[in-house]
Protein backbone atom coordinates (compact mmCIF):
# COMPACT_ATOMS: atom_id res chain seq x y z
CA UNK A 1 0.00 0.00 0.00
CA UNK A 2 1.27 3.54 -1.36
CA UNK A 3 0.14 6.30 1.10
CA UNK A 4 -0.79 9.57 -1.46
CA UNK A 5 0.50 12.96 -1.67
CA UNK A 6 -1.54 15.79 -3.12
CA UNK A 7 0.39 17.66 -5.67
CA UNK A 8 -0.34 21.13 -7.54
CA UNK A 9 -3.21 21.17 -9.91
CA UNK A 10 -5.59 18.98 -7.86
CA UNK A 11 -3.18 15.77 -9.41
CA UNK A 12 -2.79 12.68 -7.35
CA UNK A 13 0.58 11.17 -6.60
CA UNK A 14 2.13 8.45 -4.84
CA UNK A 15 5.51 8.84 -3.02
CA UNK A 16 6.99 5.18 -3.54
CA UNK A 17 10.73 6.47 -1.72
CA UNK A 18 12.53 8.50 0.55
CA UNK A 19 15.55 9.59 0.59
CA UNK A 20 17.87 8.81 4.00
CA UNK A 21 19.30 12.30 4.74
CA UNK A 22 22.05 10.40 6.90
CA UNK A 23 24.39 12.86 8.33
CA UNK A 24 24.37 15.63 6.02
CA UNK A 25 26.44 16.12 2.58
CA UNK A 26 29.83 16.86 3.93
CA UNK A 27 32.56 14.79 1.22
CA UNK A 28 34.90 14.37 3.83
CA UNK A 29 32.94 13.90 6.31
CA UNK A 30 31.24 10.74 4.15
CA UNK A 31 34.14 8.63 3.37
CA UNK A 32 35.25 9.11 7.47
CA UNK A 33 31.70 7.64 8.95
CA UNK A 34 31.65 5.20 5.56
CA UNK A 35 34.96 3.33 6.99
CA UNK A 36 34.13 4.01 10.84
CA UNK A 37 30.72 2.19 10.29
CA UNK A 38 32.42 -0.31 7.94
CA UNK A 39 34.78 -1.33 10.43
CA UNK A 40 32.28 -0.96 13.41
CA UNK A 41 29.76 -3.62 11.26
CA UNK A 42 32.65 -6.50 10.63
CA UNK A 43 33.55 -6.44 13.97
CA UNK A 44 29.81 -6.79 14.78
CA UNK A 45 29.11 -9.29 13.04
CA UNK A 46 32.16 -11.08 13.30
CA UNK A 47 32.16 -11.25 17.78
CA UNK A 48 28.34 -11.62 17.67
CA UNK A 49 28.85 -14.96 15.20
CA UNK A 50 31.61 -15.99 17.23
CA UNK A 51 29.75 -16.33 20.31
CA UNK A 52 26.79 -17.95 19.00
CA UNK A 53 29.09 -20.82 17.54
CA UNK A 54 30.99 -20.81 20.92
CA UNK A 55 27.77 -21.28 22.46
CA UNK A 56 26.21 -24.15 19.99
CA UNK A 57 29.85 -25.76 19.93
CA UNK A 58 31.10 -26.22 23.41
CA UNK A 59 28.92 -28.28 26.18
CA UNK A 60 30.03 -26.28 28.93
CA UNK A 61 28.58 -23.46 27.61
CA UNK A 62 25.20 -24.90 27.90
CA UNK A 63 23.52 -23.16 30.59
CA UNK A 64 21.05 -20.88 31.07
CA UNK A 65 22.79 -17.92 31.04
CA UNK A 66 24.92 -18.13 27.78
CA UNK A 67 21.80 -20.03 26.10
CA UNK A 68 20.01 -16.11 26.66
CA UNK A 69 23.74 -14.46 25.33
CA UNK A 70 23.47 -16.60 22.13
CA UNK A 71 20.22 -15.43 21.53
CA UNK A 72 21.43 -11.67 21.99
CA UNK A 73 24.27 -12.36 19.80
CA UNK A 74 21.81 -13.52 16.99
CA UNK A 75 19.79 -10.45 17.88
CA UNK A 76 22.72 -7.93 17.60
CA UNK A 77 23.80 -9.45 14.05
CA UNK A 78 19.99 -9.28 12.76
CA UNK A 79 19.22 -5.69 14.24
CA UNK A 80 23.02 -4.26 12.86
CA UNK A 81 22.26 -6.23 9.37
CA UNK A 82 18.80 -4.14 8.93
CA UNK A 83 20.56 -0.71 8.82
CA UNK A 84 24.30 -0.43 8.35
CA UNK A 85 24.41 -2.58 4.69
CA UNK A 86 21.52 -0.30 3.68
CA UNK A 87 23.77 2.65 5.37
CA UNK A 88 26.76 1.70 3.79
CA UNK A 89 25.42 0.95 0.45
CA UNK A 90 24.08 5.01 0.10
CA UNK A 91 28.07 6.71 -0.24
CA UNK A 92 28.93 3.72 -2.00
CA UNK A 93 26.35 3.60 -4.93
CA UNK A 94 25.63 7.51 -4.50
CA UNK A 95 21.98 6.18 -4.56
CA UNK A 96 20.09 6.99 -0.67
CA UNK A 97 16.40 6.74 -1.91
CA UNK A 98 14.54 3.84 -0.35
CA UNK A 99 11.17 2.36 -1.33
CA UNK A 100 7.87 3.28 0.52
CA UNK A 101 7.37 -0.47 1.31
CA UNK A 102 11.47 -1.24 2.03
CA UNK A 103 11.77 1.98 4.66
CA UNK A 104 8.33 0.08 6.16
CA UNK A 105 9.52 -3.32 6.32
CA UNK A 106 13.05 -1.59 7.66
CA UNK A 107 11.18 0.02 10.42
CA UNK A 108 9.27 -3.12 11.07
CA UNK A 109 12.62 -5.46 11.61
CA UNK A 110 14.62 -2.91 13.21
CA UNK A 111 11.85 -1.80 15.84
CA UNK A 112 10.70 -5.30 16.63
CA UNK A 113 14.92 -6.40 17.17
CA UNK A 114 14.83 -3.77 19.90
CA UNK A 115 11.94 -4.26 21.48
CA UNK A 116 13.17 -7.96 21.93
CA UNK A 117 16.05 -6.86 22.83
CA UNK A 118 14.80 -4.92 25.89
CA UNK A 119 12.85 -8.04 26.92
CA UNK A 120 15.75 -10.20 26.84
CA UNK A 121 18.12 -7.95 28.62
CA UNK A 122 15.66 -7.71 31.67
CA UNK A 123 15.28 -11.68 31.36
CA UNK A 124 18.89 -12.04 31.82
CA UNK A 125 18.87 -9.93 34.40
CA UNK A 126 16.38 -12.34 36.14
CA UNK A 127 18.68 -15.17 35.36
CA UNK A 128 21.83 -13.37 37.16
CA UNK A 129 19.49 -12.46 39.88
CA UNK A 130 18.18 -15.86 40.73
CA UNK A 131 21.60 -17.27 40.23
CA UNK A 132 23.54 -15.19 42.78
CA UNK A 133 20.05 -14.05 45.14
CA UNK A 134 18.55 -17.54 45.30
CA UNK A 135 21.01 -20.17 44.20
CA UNK A 136 18.77 -23.14 45.69
CA UNK A 137 15.97 -22.94 43.52
CA UNK A 138 18.18 -21.52 40.29
CA UNK A 139 17.88 -25.13 38.65
CA UNK A 140 14.45 -25.52 39.05
CA UNK A 141 13.23 -22.08 38.14
CA UNK A 142 15.91 -21.73 35.07
CA UNK A 143 15.07 -25.19 33.48
CA UNK A 144 15.39 -26.13 30.01
CA UNK A 145 11.42 -25.60 29.07
CA UNK A 146 11.89 -22.37 31.24
CA UNK A 147 14.99 -20.45 29.37
CA UNK A 148 12.87 -21.75 25.98
CA UNK A 149 9.66 -19.60 27.26
CA UNK A 150 11.49 -16.48 28.65
CA UNK A 151 13.84 -16.36 25.48
CA UNK A 152 10.88 -16.89 22.60
CA UNK A 153 8.40 -14.86 25.08
CA UNK A 154 10.94 -12.03 24.47
CA UNK A 155 11.11 -12.66 20.25
CA UNK A 156 6.96 -12.81 19.81
CA UNK A 157 6.30 -9.94 22.17
CA UNK A 158 8.88 -7.74 20.61
CA UNK A 159 7.66 -8.71 16.86
CA UNK A 160 3.86 -8.62 17.93
CA UNK A 161 4.42 -5.30 19.84
CA UNK A 162 5.56 -3.66 17.02
CA UNK A 163 2.86 -5.02 14.58
CA UNK A 164 1.04 -2.11 16.12
CA UNK A 165 3.18 0.98 15.04
CA UNK A 166 4.28 -0.29 11.51
CA UNK A 167 0.06 -1.09 10.90
CA UNK A 168 0.10 2.51 11.81
CA UNK A 169 3.04 4.05 9.74
CA UNK A 170 1.39 2.06 6.95
CA UNK A 171 -2.09 4.09 7.56
CA UNK A 172 -0.55 7.50 7.26
CA UNK A 173 -0.17 10.25 4.14
CA UNK A 174 2.49 11.04 2.67
CA UNK A 175 2.19 14.64 1.39
CA UNK A 176 6.26 15.39 0.67
CA UNK A 177 8.80 16.05 0.79
CA UNK A 178 10.07 12.41 1.28
CA UNK A 179 13.48 13.23 3.13
CA UNK A 180 14.21 11.55 5.96
CA UNK A 181 16.49 13.50 8.38
CA UNK A 182 17.82 10.03 9.47
CA UNK A 183 20.19 7.35 8.71
CA UNK A 184 17.74 4.58 8.34
CA UNK A 185 13.56 4.58 8.63
CA UNK A 186 12.67 5.22 12.51
CA UNK A 187 8.98 6.23 13.70
CA UNK A 188 9.66 9.44 14.70
CA UNK A 189 11.35 10.75 10.97
CA UNK A 190 8.92 8.98 9.44
CA UNK A 191 5.85 10.28 11.22
CA UNK A 192 7.04 13.86 10.73
CA UNK A 193 7.08 13.62 7.07
CA UNK A 194 2.87 12.28 7.01
CA UNK A 195 0.40 15.26 6.60
CA UNK A 196 -1.50 13.30 9.66
CA UNK A 197 -1.73 14.78 13.13
CA UNK A 198 1.60 13.34 14.76
CA UNK A 199 -0.19 13.48 18.07
CA UNK A 200 -1.59 9.93 17.39
CA UNK A 201 1.56 8.33 16.94
CA UNK A 202 3.45 9.68 19.45
CA UNK A 203 0.75 8.69 21.82
CA UNK A 204 1.31 5.31 20.53
CA UNK A 205 5.38 5.42 20.52
CA UNK A 206 4.72 6.81 24.08
CA UNK A 207 2.88 3.96 24.93
CA UNK A 208 5.11 1.15 23.38
CA UNK A 209 8.27 2.99 24.73
CA UNK A 210 7.08 2.85 28.03
CA UNK A 211 6.16 -0.71 27.82
CA UNK A 212 9.32 -2.31 25.78
CA UNK A 213 11.85 0.32 27.17
CA UNK A 214 10.92 1.73 30.67
CA UNK A 215 9.17 -0.94 32.16
CA UNK A 216 12.24 -4.14 31.42
CA UNK A 217 14.64 -1.10 32.37
CA UNK A 218 12.74 -0.60 35.91
CA UNK A 219 12.91 -4.71 36.29
CA UNK A 220 16.56 -5.01 35.19
CA UNK A 221 17.26 -2.11 37.77
CA UNK A 222 15.83 -3.79 40.42
CA UNK A 223 17.35 -7.37 39.46
CA UNK A 224 20.48 -5.71 39.78
CA UNK A 225 19.95 -4.07 42.86
CA UNK A 226 19.34 -7.35 44.54
CA UNK A 227 22.83 -8.59 42.78
CA UNK A 228 24.57 -5.71 44.32
CA UNK A 229 23.51 -5.88 47.66
CA UNK A 230 23.63 -9.45 47.49
CA UNK A 231 27.47 -8.79 46.42
CA UNK A 232 28.06 -6.65 49.13
CA UNK A 233 27.52 -9.07 52.00
CA UNK A 234 30.17 -11.68 50.34
CA UNK A 235 32.71 -12.02 52.66
CA UNK A 236 36.28 -12.22 50.77
CA UNK A 237 37.04 -9.14 49.46
CA UNK A 238 38.48 -10.34 46.67
CA UNK A 239 35.03 -12.34 45.07
CA UNK A 240 33.21 -9.41 46.44
CA UNK A 241 35.40 -7.22 44.19
CA UNK A 242 35.10 -9.74 40.90
CA UNK A 243 31.50 -9.81 41.45
CA UNK A 244 30.88 -6.23 42.01
CA UNK A 245 33.22 -4.83 38.58
CA UNK A 246 30.97 -8.03 36.21
CA UNK A 247 27.87 -6.38 37.79
CA UNK A 248 28.39 -2.53 37.40
CA UNK A 249 29.64 -3.27 33.62
CA UNK A 250 26.67 -5.37 32.72
CA UNK A 251 24.81 -2.77 34.31
CA UNK A 252 26.67 0.72 33.06
CA UNK A 253 26.26 -0.98 29.42
CA UNK A 254 22.33 -1.56 30.17
CA UNK A 255 21.75 1.78 31.41
CA UNK A 256 23.44 3.91 28.38
CA UNK A 257 21.09 1.47 26.38
CA UNK A 258 18.02 2.05 27.60
CA UNK A 259 18.41 5.87 28.77
CA UNK A 260 19.29 6.60 25.05
CA UNK A 261 16.46 4.86 24.13
CA UNK A 262 13.54 6.49 26.65
CA UNK A 263 15.66 10.06 25.37
CA UNK A 264 14.84 8.74 21.99
CA UNK A 265 11.26 8.10 21.79
CA UNK A 266 10.17 9.17 25.31
CA UNK A 267 11.12 13.06 24.86
CA UNK A 268 9.26 15.12 22.45
CA UNK A 269 11.34 15.91 19.71
CA UNK A 270 12.17 19.54 19.05
CA UNK A 271 14.62 20.74 16.66
CA UNK A 272 17.31 21.12 18.74
CA UNK A 273 16.79 17.86 20.42
CA UNK A 274 16.50 16.49 16.82
CA UNK A 275 20.78 16.45 15.75
CA UNK A 276 21.23 14.89 19.51
CA UNK A 277 18.51 12.36 18.79
CA UNK A 278 20.59 11.05 15.78
CA UNK A 279 23.72 10.58 18.05
CA UNK A 280 21.69 8.59 20.67
CA UNK A 281 20.52 6.15 17.57
CA UNK A 282 24.06 5.64 16.72
CA UNK A 283 24.75 4.71 20.08
CA UNK A 284 21.60 2.33 20.74
CA UNK A 285 21.36 0.93 17.33
CA UNK A 286 25.72 0.65 16.30
CA UNK A 287 27.58 0.66 19.79
CA UNK A 288 25.60 -1.65 21.84
CA UNK A 289 25.83 -4.34 19.23
CA UNK A 290 29.73 -3.72 18.93
CA UNK A 291 30.43 -3.85 22.80
CA UNK A 292 27.94 -6.15 24.07
CA UNK A 293 30.02 -9.24 23.04
CA UNK A 294 33.13 -7.78 24.96
CA UNK A 295 30.80 -6.77 28.18
CA UNK A 296 29.15 -10.23 28.25
CA UNK A 297 30.76 -12.92 26.90
CA UNK A 298 35.02 -11.98 25.95
CA UNK A 299 35.27 -10.98 29.38
CA UNK A 300 34.03 -14.42 31.12
CA UNK A 301 36.69 -17.30 31.75
CA UNK A 302 34.58 -20.01 30.35
CA UNK A 303 34.42 -18.00 26.70
CA UNK A 304 37.72 -17.51 26.85
CA UNK A 305 38.33 -21.35 27.39
CA UNK A 306 35.86 -22.16 24.91
CA UNK A 307 37.35 -19.85 22.44
CA UNK A 308 41.32 -21.33 23.10
CA UNK A 309 39.89 -24.79 22.85
CA UNK A 310 37.86 -23.63 19.29
CA UNK A 311 42.06 -22.19 17.94
CA UNK A 312 43.54 -25.41 19.36
CA UNK A 313 40.95 -27.51 17.28
CA UNK A 314 40.93 -25.16 14.15
CA UNK A 315 45.26 -25.59 13.95
CA UNK A 316 45.42 -28.88 14.71
CA UNK A 317 42.55 -29.35 11.82
CA UNK A 318 45.03 -27.17 9.22
CA UNK A 319 47.93 -29.49 10.39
Amino acid sequence: MHPMANTEQGNQTSITEFILLGFGDLPELQILLFLLFLVIYIATVTGNILIMALVVADRHLHTPMYFFLGNLSCLETCYTSTILPRMLAGPLTGDRTISFNGCVTQYYLFGSLLATECLLLSVMSYDRYLAICNPLHYAARMSGRACLQLAGGSWIGGFLGNSITTLSISQLTFCGPNGIDHFFCDLIPLVKLSCNDPHLMETLAFILSFLFSLVPFLLTLMSYISIITTILRIPSTTGRLKAFSTCSSHLIVVSIYYATLLIVYMFPTTDILNDFKKVLSVVYAVLTPLVNPLIYSLRNKEVQEALRKACRKFMLGLR
